[in-house]
């Protein structure tokens, strides 16, 4: 037995299974050729950023595009510092309300589907030893005994000798040359140990490889002897990734573009196990301005980077995800002007149109994308979400709706179907207002008239309108009593005759209307009158004239 195998044994004494025996755990899925397998893999925090959900939308983007491909979420939770309690199921519930779904994976706390978990870390520490294991035997990993003192002098010490590169490296990885029998008895005298990697990378030597986002890069080997596993036999991110996208077959890593800078570490990883690395899509961040520059989305200082935000203020999960795909791919709005009602789904989605740089989020711009989404939306849908929303974050909403669904439905029925359906609501926690006129419980008048129309002439158009309101007049009808009213009360029906001559007449027929809508919603601006009044019933709208005219 030489001093590797000894070694080997002295560290993982009850590590029995050989990557081997996992590479027939774990085999090749058999998938078609062409598909890839991809994961989003977060840590259990809690939190669900932006960033985050824009990532795992473009990891199921790239598996969806390539045919019979897989998506999985892993659960990274090998850092306990930063867990919080069931972070899993605030994870899985927030990509769920946006419509990421996963062929396997874990699906909620404690619970999984698929034959290549666990899925979380930490259920897979016997994996990572057996690899760890593997590394020692063939002299590619060793035990550091270095206390945090040591290596905090080792830093100060580079620091003071300016060198250009600060690490454990060379010269200044310490326990790296250490004897067997040094190793050993450090061991059997209890001291703490990491293991590292016995990296071997050089400082004149750069690798290159193409990022399917950014393109070809190069930069300088790996030098490092990194940690592999912690004190604890835990492994650090960089080694448990690895280990566990060889293992679940993984073909295409999709993350942040602030990891480039680990993908000479990583690809060596790769190799120093004998994987197949995977290739690499590095997104850039979504960015915000501030005070004339950029900055990335802060979770600190922007509501709208948690994904929270947009479900909270009733953004629908497609107006989100449809906004993510114009940040996603610049070609993606020509194609949605040339396929109005097409699924998400059929968009011909490619990496390499994406930008690499990063995308500047717009609110404004999301409100005029979700606009456009509800737009086209039936009436049941509108209902149907917007109660959905109303039941977990307003009461009173919630209540109003649900008491008469059909007259419910009726409002939204409105102006929606048509060739131009109009674009009032850009998410649910503005279908309150929206509605308010039609429920006394939220109306309160508001009587304010256009600087042209005079109380008296608007009494007078309320009074003369009464004489005449019939709430069985179709909407030709309807329009042609308004029209009528015009000319006896100084108005003319002739909207391109006024602009010809303005001074001869107090205005036209639109500003006749404008003080029925008043008087019966309040507002200048509202879907179409005749339908408002129809769904109101004769009753209410002539209690709402009469009382206009009592008020002014």
């Amino acid at each position: 037995m030489n001093d590797n195998q000894k070694l080997a044994e002295l560290l993982f004494p009850n590590i029995t299974k050989t990557p081997a025996d996992y590479e027939k755990t774990y085999p090749e899925r058999g998938l078609s050729e062409g598909a890839r397998v991809s994961r989003f893999a977060p840590s259990p925090t809690g939190f669900l950023h932006l960033g985050g959900l824009f990532a795992a939308m473009i990891s199921r983007l790239t598996v969806k595009s390539s045919g019979d491909g897989v998506f999985f979420l892993r659960i990274e939770d090998t850092d306990k510092k930063r867990e919080v309690e069931d972070g899993v199921t605030a994870i899985v519930s927030g990509l769920e309300n946006f419509g990421i779904t996963f062929d396997e994976g874990v699906t909620g706390f404690g619970t999984e589907s698929g034959d290549y978990g666990p899925y979380q870390q930490s259920l897979r520490k016997e994996i990572y030893q057996s690899v760890a294991k593997a590394l020692v035997l063939e002299g590619k990993a060793y035990p550091c005994f270095c206390t945090e003192d040591e290596l905090n002098s080792l830093r100060a010490e580079q620091e003071k000798a300016g060198t250009d590169i600060q690490g454990y490296f060379g010269e200044w990885a310490k326990c790296r040359n250490l004897s067997f029998e040094e190793q050993k008895a450090n061991i059997e005298s209890g001291k703490p140990y990491t293991l590292r990697l016995r990296s071997q990378g050089r400082p004149d030597r750069r690798i290159k490889f193409d990022d399917l986002i950014k393109g070809k890069i190069e930069m300088p080997e790996n030098i490092q002897d990194v940690v592999l596993l912690k004190t604890d036999g835990i492994p650090t991110y960089h080694f448990a990734h690895a280990v566990d996208d060889h293992y679940m077959r993984t073909t295409h890593v999709v993350r942040g573009d602030e990891w480039i800078s680990s993908v000479p570490l990583h690809i060596e990883l790769f190799k120093s196990c004998g994987f197949k690395p995977p290739k690499y899509a590095h997104i850039s961040p979504i960015m915000k301005e501030d005070n004339g520059g950029k900055r990335k989305l802060s979770k600190r200082k922007d509501p709208e980077a948690s994904v929270s935000f947009y479900t909270e203020s009733g953004y629908p999960k497609e107006s989100v995800i449809e906004y993510l795909l114009t940040i996603a791919n610049s070609n993606f709005e020509d194609w949605r002007r040339a396929n109005k009602t097409a699924p998400q789904s059929e968009f011909p989605f490619n990496l390499k149109k994406m930008s690499a740089s990063g995308a500047l989020f717009d609110l404004n711009k999301l409100n005029d994308v979700s606009k456009n989404v509800i737009s086209v939306m039936t009436a049941d849908e509108v209902y149907d979400k917007a109660l959905a929303w109303a039941k977990s974050f307003d009461d009173e909403l919630y209540s109003l709706l649900s008491r008469d669904e059909a007259f419910a439905k009726g409002i939204f029925s409105i102006d929606r179907g048509t060739a131009k359906p109009r674009k009032d609501i850009a998410k649910w926690d503005e279908i309150k207002d929206y509605v308010s006129y039609f429920y006394k419980e939220l109306y309160t008048p508001d009587y304010t008239l256009p600087e042209n129309i005079s109380k008296e002439d608007a009494a007078a158009v309320l009074k003369a309108y009464l004489e005449v309101f019939d709430i069985n007049d179709d909407k030709d009808a309807w329009f042609a009593k308004i029209k009528e009213l015009c000319e006896p009360l100084g108005f003319t029906p002739n909207v391109k005759e006024f602009k010809k001559n303005p001074d001869a007449y107090k205005g036209h027929v639109g500003d006749v209307s404008t003080v029925i809508r008043i008087a019966v919603t309040s507002r200048r601006n509202t879907p179409d009158l005749h339908s408002i009044m129809s769904l109101l019933g004769a009753d209410e709208v002539k209690a709402r004239l009469e009382e206009m005219i009592n008020n002014i």
